[in-house]
């Protein structure tokens, strides 16, 4: 199984958190299978940005773009959005990541407990 790692996989790790060396370690078996959002990767920058972290965002895009594939919504599917978010009291990045994961049929990797709401729909692994 296939999985879409969540951002905030990426930003314990960027944000020097407590669960960075188990991210790292996911990321590090994982080369070449990292599933991340467009989504993720906007808000990843619009974070480190921010927090005046350039340097930081540099060094993730350069390490992380080569080994993973980004997946955008179809256009099409976001009027799907405020019915899932609605239906299973989601906000919009999590329900942004769900509609992907269901899209691509791959699961989710996150630390985000409001992923329990939907491990019936999809797989979820809570770090």
């Amino acid at each position: 199984m296939d999985y879409l790692f969540d951002t905030n996989i990426f930003l314990e790790i960027l944000l020097d958190q407590a669960k960075k060396d188990v991210c790292k370690n996911l990321l590090n078996k994982n080369i070449g299978k990292i599933y991340l959002t467009d989504f993720s990767l906007h808000s990843i920058g619009v974070i480190l940005l921010r927090q005046k972290k350039i340097k930081v965002l540099d060094h993730f895009l350069k390490d992380i773009l080569p080994h993973s594939t980004i997946l955008s919504l179809p256009k099409e599917k976001y009027s799907d959005i405020t019915d899932i978010a609605s239906k299973y009291k989601l906000d919009f990045d999590d329900t942004y990541q769900l509609l992907i994961a269901i899209e691509f049929e791959i699961g989710i990797l996150t630390m985000d407990k409001d992923f329990s709401k939907i491990t019936k729909l999809i797989p979820v692994s809570f770090i």
